[in-house]
C-alpha cells in the first residue's frame, strides 16, 4: 500500500521521524540535519530494520529514512514489514550512488518505499554534506505534509478547455479546426513514478503508433536501469536516451540522468540531444525542457501527459504545448504518491483529462488512434 494524499498537520504538530542506518555517523549527521528544521523532530534512530520495527510502535514517527545495507534485517526486508505492519508510514530510502544500489532501490520502490535520496559521499566537508542532506531529504519528508493554514490549490470546476495566458513567442492559439492529430507521447513524472510507469507503459500496445519521450527525475545510472526494467515488461522498447536516439514509433526514450533531452528535426528525421545546461525548476533533467522542445519540433501535435511528483516542473512546458492545440492529461490525486505536478497542471486548468492511473494508458490509446 502506498499512501496518496498529503496529511494536514496540527498547529505545533511537527513531522516525526525515525533515522535508521547501521552506520553512526549517518545516523548522527541525519539527525543533526534535520534537528535544524523546527517543522521536524527526530525521535529515535536504529541501526537495524528488526530494531526499527521495535521502535515504531515505541515512538509513533510519520516517517522513516531507511538505509538499504544493514546487517540481521536489511532495507528491503524491512521494507516488506513495514508495508504490511504499517502501511500508513512514509519511507524514504537511502541509496549509494552505485549500480547496485540504484537496482535495490528501484526495486525498493516498487515494494511501496515512497522516495529516496542518495547518501552523502565522502567527498567534501562535513558542512557540504548536512548542506546538501538539507536541500534534498528536507524537502522530501515534506512533501508528504501539508503545514497548518496552507490550503491546497483550487481546482478549477471547469478547467476543461481553458488555457490561462502565457507570453512567449510559442504561446499561439489552438487551429480553429481543433486539436491537430497527435505524432508524439511525452511524459513528465518525479516522486512515484518508477511504479506510476511500471503501471502505464505495458498498457500500451505493441502497435502503438507515436514516439514516447518521457523525463523521470532521477540521478545517472538510475534512468538506465530503470529503462532495463521497463524494457523487461513492456510491449515497445524502452531505452535511455543518447545523444543523436531516433524518435521513432515503438520505442519509449527516457531522458538520461543530469542531461536535459530535448529533440531536433532535420533530413534524418526526428533525434534527442543531450545538453547539461542549467537545471530548471531545480532539476536535470527537466520536464519542462523536453516539453517546450517537443513544443518547438511539433507544435501541438502531441500528447502530454504529467503523472505523480513533487513540485511544479512541466507546469511551463505544459502551457506551451497545450497553447498550441495538444492534448493534457493528468493523473488525478488519489493515484498519485505526491500531486504536485500533475497538480499544478490542473490547477491552472491546463488539463482535458484528469485520471486515475488505471485509466490514462486507455485514453491514450484513443487519442492516439484519432
Amino acid at each position: 500500500m502506498v499512501l496518496t494524499k498529503k496529511r494536514l498537520l496540527q498547529p505545533g504538530e511537527r513531522i516525526r521521524v525515525l533515522v535508521v542506518d547501521d552506520s553512526v555517523v549517518i545516523r548522527r549527521l541525519v539527525t543533526h540535519a534535520l534537528e535544524q528544521d523546527p517543522a521536524l523532530e527526530v525521535v529515535g534512530t536504529a541501526s537495524n530494520g528488526s530494531i526499527a520495527l521495535q521502535r515504531i510502535v515505541q515512538l509513533t514517527p510519520d516517517v522513516l529514512t531507511l538505509d538499504i545495507e544493514m546487517p540481521e534485517m536489511d532495507g528491503l526486508a524491512t521494507l516488506r514489514r513495514l508495508r504490511t505492519d504499517f502501511p500508513h508510514l512514509r519511507v524514504i530510502m537511502f541509496s549509494t550512488l552505485t549500480e547496485r544500489g540504484a537496482a535495490v532501490t528501484l526495486e525498493a520502490l516498487t515494494l511501496g518505499a515512497d522516495d529516496y535520496v542518495a547518501k552523502a559521499s565522502n567527498e567534501g566537508s562535513l558542512d557540504q554534506s548536512m548542506a546538501r542532506l538539507r536541500q534534498e531529504l528536507i524537502p522530501k519528508i515534506k512533501q508528504f505534509f501539508m503545514q497548518p493554514g496552507k490550503a491546497p490549490a483550487p481546482v478549477p470546476s471547469a478547467a476543461i478547455g481553458v488555457v490561462p495566458a502565457s507570453p512567449g513567442p510559442q504561446s499561439i492559439a489552438v487551429p480553429a479546426s481543433g486539436k491537430p492529430a497527435p505524432k508524439i507521447l511525452v511524459i513528465g513524472v518525479s516522486t512515484g513514478g518508477p511504479t506510476a510507469l511500471g503501471a502505464l507503459l505495458p498498457e500500451l500496445p505493441a502497435n502503438f503508433p507515436l514516439p514516447v519521450l518521457l523525463v523521470q527525475h532521477m540521478p545517472p545510472m538510475f534512468t538506465r536501469l530503470l529503462a532495463e526494467r521497463l524494457h523487461s515488461t513492456c510491449k515497445l522498447a524502452v531505452e535511455e536516451a543518447g545523444s543523436d536516439s531516433v524518435v521513432e514509433p515503438g520505442k519509449v526514450l527516457i531522458a538520461p540522468g543530469d542531461y536535459h533531452m530535448k529533440i531536433t528535426s532535420g533530413v534524418r528525421g526526428v533525434r534527442t540531444f543531450l545538453d547539461q545546461s542549467a537545471p530548471q525548476n531545480s532539476c536535470r533533467p527537466a520536464v519542462d525542457a523536453l516539453f517546450s522542445s517537443v513544443g518547438e519540433v511539433y507544435g501541438g501535435a502531441a500528447i502530454a501527459v504529467m503523472l505523480t511528483g513533487m513540485g511544479q516542473d512541466g507546469l511551463r512546458g505544459t502551457e506551451i504545448l497545450k497553447a498550441q492545440g495538444a492534448s493534457v492529461i493528468a493523473q488525478d490525486e488519489a493515484s498519485s504518491v505526491v500531486w504536485g505536478m500533475p497538480g499544478a497542471v490542473v490547477a491552472a486548468g491546463l488539463a482535458d483529462k484528469v485520471l486515475p492511473l488505471d485509466q490514462i494508458a486507455r485514453e491514450i490509446v484513443r487519442l492516439a488512434g484519432r
